[in-house]
């Protein structure tokens, strides 16, 4: 499929949603619309109150026969004439600005609403994508997509499209009085439209090429500004402050050169615009007191024509910075498209199954993975950890250990091969519920600034407190809780930073266990821990087997011994396997890492 084609595509997604949301608000849609067409009539009626004071009250001139119906108006005398005629200046100047008022809330409530789903399909949508994708992505990028290209398409919809609906009707609205008033200068003033739309959507196209290029630095200045912040203590650390200003600099730079090329084209189609307006109000002008002294014109329509004129070119200047609007909301458009056009890698198969209370068997048949095409992390291996047996694994950095646990939660797909939970492909089961059966402890120990009942119960939100309680109490965190400000309901900041790592992962831990789920797994879980921390989790580790099936990455190699196997992997394969004593009287590579580690 061509790029042209995946674009199209991508954009018939994003219209589908647009489309969508749009039915949904008919009612406001239909009231914007008539609102709107008020407005247009409203602008088109403003100066006629004007040509009947000129025209039929100051010069005394019979009214013509399209205007007939006004003759008890002007029988009332010249003072009542004027009053009313003045009224109804004020009249028009007050409907347009109701009807004006009354499209700009239901446009803006028309926007906001396609936002605020368009940002809800996002965001879905980005939850829904594997981790290889988050893995390559930038995060900055993201969040520039979710939070700023939807906030162009809001004012795109909000206002923008049904303004340049307006203008376009008011043009051709005026142009029709215009000809029907005097076809000969009409035709002066319409002659001046066709070169200035052309100079138009040429400076247009400038504008689109220049945004985007604003936009993708916009995303890399938001990239790096959010990987500097989430990494702050390593910079200040390493004392790189100035080396990351440098840097930032240099994207903040780029963002300005790019938004002042954007800015020169921009304003070269209102300059552009400006000299029209005004050299075709002047010619009109001329013109038409020529017509006027010749007598084809009276003075009140050379005013209505003046009026319309300068408000011709109004509409016509206001659609030249809406062109410069919708380049940049048409490139927002595609960065919005393109994320609605990914296809998830892994989705639940149409008869997916619930898995309900597993024994917790788990099978690798013939499995091989790989991060990158052609980079092997497992390749054929095969592998059967019993229901409610505890499993070790251990090996070198890069063996595959922690993808083991990535392809059992279906984190990532095996490129050949499958795994298998109570002897069923776990392809064949609900990622949901999959998940649900399975608690995991990372090894980067991940808490949100919620409070800590929250963080313990994220992955069963209606747990009782009675059942957190347990859990904490379980994973050794029950004791350092309630020595809190708030206990359990003590909010906790971002990234938990306020608390210990070994505190951080006994609530991890908590987090896994509040589940009570039939398989837990453990990526060294004792890593990044003190030695007090280290000892509290293996006790809790050793006291919450109770039939589960444990796997634990181990890095310290610590309590070994307490497990029922030991895997030892390397090079994405199970090399050697069996209790720590065996293993050790094996004198191979599980020795070779005991003696590594206490060297």
């Amino acid at each position: 499929m061509s790029a042209t084609t995946e674009t199209r595509t991508a954009r018939g997604r994003l219209r589908s949603q647009v489309l969508a949301c749009l039915r949904e608000q008919r009612v406001a849609l239909a009231a914007a619309t008539l609102a709107m067409v008020g407005v247009v009539l409203a602008d088109v009626l403003a100066p006629w109150p004007l040509k009947i004071i000129f025209d039929h009250i100051l010069l005394g001139h019979p009214l013509p026969a399209a205007l007939s119906g006004l003759q008890p108006l002007l029988s009332l005398g010249a003072w009542p004439a004027l009053a009313i005629s003045a009224g109804a200046i004020g009249a028009i100047a007050l409907l347009s600005g109701a009807l004006s008022y009354l499209q700009l809330y239901t446009s803006a409530k028309i926007g906001h609403r396609i936002t605020w789903q368009l940002r809800g399909a996002l965001f879905a949508q980005l939850q829904s994508l594997s981790l290889a994708y988050h893995r390559d992505g930038r995060t900055g990028e993201m969040i520039t997509k979710v939070a700023g290209d939807t906030n162009l398409l809001r004012d795109m919809f909000s206002d923008w499209a049904l303004t340049l609906v307006r203008h376009v009707l008011t043009l051709v609205a005026m142009l029709a009085v215009m000809f029907v008033l005097n076809w000969q200068l009409a035709l002066v003033v319409a002659g001046t439209l066709p070169p200035l739309l052309g100079v138009i959507f040429w400076l247009n196209r400038r504008v689109k090429a220049t945004v985007r290029e604003q936009r993708r630095h916009e995303g890399r200045m938001t990239s790096r500004l959010n990987e500097v912040l989430s990494s702050i203590a390593l910079v200040q650390a390493f004392g790189r402050q100035s080396f990351e200003e440098d840097r930032f600099r240099r994207e903040i730079e780029a963002n300005y050169t790019s938004g002042m090329r954007t800015t020169r084209s921009t304003g070269a189609i209102v300059k552009a615009i400006a000299v029209v307006s005004a050299a075709g109000t002047a010619i009109t002008v001329l013109l038409g007191a020529r017509e006027v002294l010749a007598g084809r014109l009276s003075p009140g329509e050379l005013l209505v024509f003046v009026t319309y004129v300068t408000s011709l070119y109004k509409p016509v200047r206001d659609l030249g910075r809406l062109a410069a609007k919708f380049s940049r909301a048409s490139v927002s458009a595609q960065r919005v498209a393109e994320i609605l056009d990914l296809e998830p890698e892994i989705a639940d198969a149409p008869d997916a199954l619930e898995l309900q209370r597993p024994s917790g068997e788990i099978v690798f048949e013939n499995v091989s993975f790989g991060y990158t095409q052609g980079r092997p992390v497992l390749e054929g291996l095969n592998l059967r950890i019993a229901a409610g047996e505890r499993v070790a694994l251990v090996g070198p950095s890069g063996a595959g250990k922690s993808t083991l646990i990535n392809l059992l939660l279906r984190l990532y797909e095996p490129s050949a091969g499958r795994v298998l939970i109570d002897g069923i492909d776990i392809r064949r089961y609900t990622r949901e519920s999959l998940r649900r059966e399975i608690g995991i402890v990372l090894q980067d120990n991940m808490l949100f600034g919620v409070s800590v009942r929250e963080n313990i119960a994220y992955g069963r939100p209606d747990a009782p407190l009675e059942a957190i309680e347990a859990a904490a109490r379980a994973a050794r965190a029950h004791e350092f809780i309630v020595d809190l400000p708030a206990g359990y309901d003590t909010e906790l900041g971002e990234r938990a930073a306020s608390l210990s790592g070994g505190q951080r992962q006994r609530l991890c831990l908590a987090r896994a266990l509040v589940k009570s789920p039939a398989i837990l797994a453990m990526d060294e879980p004792t890593a990044s821990v003190d030695a007090v921390s280290a000892r509290l989790i293996h006790e809790a580790v050793a006291h919450i087997h109770r039939g589960r099936t444990l796997i634990v990455i181990a890095h310290e190699l610590v309590d070994m011994a307490s497990y029922d196997r030991v895997l030892v992997l390397k090079n994405g394969q199970v090399v050697e396997q069996g209790t720590h004593e065996a293993l050790l009287r094996q004198r191979g590579a599980y020795l070779a890492l005991v003696e590594r580690r206490h060297a």
